[in-house]
């Protein structure tokens, strides 16, 4: 690096701030982060029962349409955040492309939507850690194990981004083991069925009472949650050396690679499965297991859920530290409830305040699951919260781009390719929150209460109004300075965070 080359500390000061953060991860371990919070494992295990209870063997093809279309949304990420490779992304981001309130609604509804991610990882854990002793758990036993779950990946947490990576490490190891080895080994050896079972919905609408194309479209809606997380990369970009031409790639490799898994895995499983029509009469709710045991036997049954239980877990640690990366930055420009002490780094430089604050919210939407199981209802409330942030950041970027307000000046461009992009990204992003949000009582189980049919546009709508309400009453907007143009705190203004 010549004197003139400047380091990551230089640009992190041109935009306005200064290093707090351990910046000490390289390309590979941004890509953990990124592979950890998409995973296979997460991805795939939480929605294949739910996706097959409605479309049979042919939901498989919602997966690599999903996948498409989150390629399109990583595009328009990568080259926000190689100019701009900053912690909390899309509040970062839009703060720089819209005026104030509009860009200050986006980051409130991208941190919301990566805590409420991790209240639908925690609920899915909790199943596995029963299952590693033999037990069902009662719907209140699981929302305890999930707080669980939560606090515990908190703790982690706190002790900083070195000990999150060892546990990430670990977490990826686990997927090596639950996706790639076990699904290709169902897949060359362990095939009950032909490859026409991927085209048959085994009557699954007909018995629903929905039509194919309401199946398919339900099974879309499902899929989504296998691919978001990717911009976990963005939440440790300011720990991340060469950020600005790392980030992007990380995030690419992540999504690219676990997308690829999932599909080989929703493959495997479908056909290894001894009798997918229990998946749909939804008398099968873990057709993973069964696949995984009716091939190798009764004896792999409790390191499979091992692996699995590891997996969610690293997920999870992966995900909350984000989290609280992006509250960590919302907090130190003063725009976000108690930012004085949601912004505290911690002896480890870790982000505690933020942490503490992320688990808070997550725990918070548990009670959906205190009556009867919420798996299908929290998978949707988890990924509609997710693609309201990445349809409002995409939209965002696009009318900066039709403006001629913003024309992306990082190490990644795609030029000419970049607008036809960014609106298949606002299309792609705007229908799976329509779809999404649609409220299916094929999603819940028989005898739901009405508040989990209607999860997802209840969780965004609550999340929603508290933020206008916020912004009408306390007008944090106003604290961002100049639409596009940084606040400069340095080392006065950011003191009392240190600790």
């Amino acid at each position: 690096m010549t004197e003139n080359t400047p380091t990551d500390d230089d640009r992190l000061t041109a935009l306005g701030y200064r290093q707090e953060l351990r910046r000490s991860l390289s390309v590979l371990g941004n890509i953990s982060m990124g592979f950890a919070v998409v995973s296979p494992v997460v991805g795939l295990y939480a929605a294949v029962q739910v996706g097959m209870g409605v479309a049979g063997g042919a939901w498989i093809w919602a997966l690599p349409l999903c996948l498409l279309g989150q390629c399109l949304v990583v595009a328009v990420y990568s080259e926000l955040a190689s100019q701009w490779p900053l912690a909390g992304g899309a509040y970062q981001w839009s703060k720089r492309l819209a005026g104030p309130g509009v860009s200050w609604l986006s980051g409130w509804l991208w941190q919301f939507a990566v805590m409420f991610g991790n209240t639908t990882v925690a609920y899915l854990a909790s199943p596995w850690l029963f299952a590693l002793f033999g037990a069902v758990p009662t719907p209140a036993e699981q929302v305890l194990a999930s707080v669980g779950f939560v606090l515990a990946c908190t703790l982690v947490n706190a002790y900083g981004i070195n000990l999150l990576r060892r546990f990430v490490g670990l977490g990826i190891a686990a997927e090596a083991v639950a996706s790639v080895l076990v699904g290709l080994t169902l897949l060359l050896f362990f095939r009950e069925h032909g490859f026409g079972l991927l085209t048959d919905m085994l009557d699954a609408p007909k018995a629903l009472g929905i039509s194919d194309t309401g199946a398919v479209l339900a099974a879309v809606a499902v899929a989504g949650w296998a691919f978001i997380g990717f911009d976990a990369c963005v939440s440790t970009a300011e720990e991340t050396k060469d950020a600005a031409r790392q980030v992007p790639r990380a995030m690419w490799w992540s999504l690219l690679t676990v997308g690829i898994v999932v599909i080989l895995n929703a493959v495997a499983v479908a056909l290894a499965h001894p009798a997918p029509a229990d998946v749909v009469a939804r008398e099968d709710l873990d057709p993973v297991t069964t696949a995984i045991t009716h091939a190798f036997g009764g004896w792999a049954d409790k390191p499979f859920v091992l692996v699995v239980l590891i997996s969610f877990t690293a997920c999870l640690m992966a995900s909350q530290g984000g989290a609280a990366r992006g509250l960590y930055s919302l907090a130190r420009d003063d725009v976000f409830p108690f930012s004085r002490h949601v912004r505290k780094v911690n002896r480890h430089r870790a982000p505690i305040g933020g942490l503490v604050a992320a688990a808070v919210v997550s725990c918070a939407a548990l009670p959906l699951g205190l009556s009867t199981s919420a798996i299908g209802s929290l998978i949707t409330f988890g990924g509609a919260a997710t693609f309201v942030p990445f349809f409002l950041l995409t939209l965002v970027a696009l009318v900066a781009r039709l403006r001629g307000t913003w024309t992306p000046a990082g190490a990644v461009r795609y030029g000419r390719l970049g607008t036809p992009l960014n609106l298949l990204a606002v299309l792609w992003t705007g229908f799976e929150v329509v779809n999404i949000c649609w409220p299916r009582a094929v999603l819940a189980p028989d005898g739901a209460p009405w508040y989990q049919i209607w999860a997802a546009p209840l969780g965004v709508g609550t999340v929603t109004l508290a933020g206008l309400g916020y912004l009408l009453a306390r007008r944090p907007d106003r604290r961002m300075g100049e639409a596009g143009a940084p606040e400069h705190r340095h080392s006065d203004e950011l003191a009392p965070a240190v600790r």
